[in-house]
């Protein structure tokens, strides 16, 4: 027991200690309504920059944070490349906290299928470039995920901060 409750206090000084060091700005313009998940639990915000320099900079304030970046997935150029016509361009980032994200695949082992984070940037019409990430309270209802609120809301309030370094204002 002792053991895992040192883990925990690890986890949460770690979670704590990104959320001070990098203060989190909400996704959304300035007086707008906050992002709201869809049904389907995704979150998507405009960015105010194109594809290249949206991509680049979520995965600076990625790094800035000292959050783990795991990789990037052209997803328009396989498309491309694969010959499969009519794809428009998005990348798919994946990032995360291994101390922080590891607690929710501990409650539930099926909820690996959600961790690390995901965050795509998809171009949804001309000069219209969005970023979306699956909502952390839509993931821990869909895997039955309990006590785990505090991490919970430290996952959507980190997300929402990366996506700020981008999101239109």
């Amino acid at each position: 027991m002792p053991n895992c409750l040192a883990q925990f206090c690890s986890a949460a000084l770690i979670a704590f200690a990104l959320a001070v060091g990098s203060p989190v700005a909400p996704a959304h313009a300035e007086g707008a309504k906050p992002a709201v998940a869809s049904a389907g639990g995704v979150i998507a915000v405009p960015s105010g920059y194109g594809m290249i320099e949206t991509v680049e900079r979520l995965k600076k304030d990625i790094a800035t944070k000292g959050i783990q970046f795991f990789g990037e997935v052209d997803q328009g150029a396989l498309a491309a490349v694969s010959g499969v016509p009519g794809v428009k361009p998005s990348v798919l980032l994946t990032f995360g906290n291994p101390p922080l994200g590891t607690q929710f695949v501990g409650g539930r082992q099926q909820s690996g299928l959600d961790w690390p984070v995901r965050m795509l940037v998809y171009l949804e019409a001309p000069g219209q470039v969005m970023i979306a990430w699956t909502d952390f309270d839509w993931i821990a209802r869909r895997h039955g995920l309990t006590g785990l609120d505090a991490q919970l809301k430290m996952a959507n309030e980190v997300a929402a901060s990366i996506a700020s370094a981008a999101a239109r204002k």
